[in-house]
């Protein structure tokens, strides 16, 4: 199988493809949750939730909160690539890839054990990993891939 690193931004391909977004985003917060609540409206007319519309709205905002603000530093000329990609077999991947430098997923610690439970940050990937079935980092830390199935 290719290294993360050469696969396209939303390899998701299928013959029973029913949702394929492609999408760049502003790099700041007020970005967020216009995008969060137009591809969430997508996904739901789509029938790509299933029962899952809470899990996959709060995953995206997550990661599209986690390139905002470590990828591009809330800077609005800095990018953000977003792919959504739905079908009947697999259910929803999306995709999130950043400019930033970066980080090693395996170096976070646990939000919740000991002193890091009053930690202000490191919740996000924790979340996400929670929510979804699937959970990738590539690129060196600047992307990541997320699967719900239905």
């Amino acid at each position: 199988m290719p290294s993360n690193e050469s696969l396209p931004l939303c390899e998701f391909e299928s013959q029973k493809l029913i949702l394929r977004l492609e999408q760049t985003i502003d790099g700041h917060v007020e970005a967020i949750e216009p995008v969060v609540g137009e591809i969430m409206k997508l996904v739901i007319e789509k029938g790509c939730a299933g029962d899952n519309e809470f899990e996959i709205g709060l995953a995206l905002r997550e990661a599209l909160a986690n390139a905002v603000l470590y990828g591009c530093e809330n800077d609005a000329s800095e990018k953000i690539q977003l792919c959504v990609g739905c079908d009947d077999d697999r259910g929803i991947l999306i995709v999130v890839r950043d400019p930033g430098e970066g980080f090693d997923p395996t170096a976070l610690p646990s939000p919740v054990v000991g002193q890091n439970i009053f930690s202000k940050g490191g919740r996000g990937i924790f979340l996400i990993n929670q929510l979804m079935d699937e959970v990738h980092f590539g690129r060196g830390g600047t992307e990541i891939r997320m699967v719900k199935r239905q």
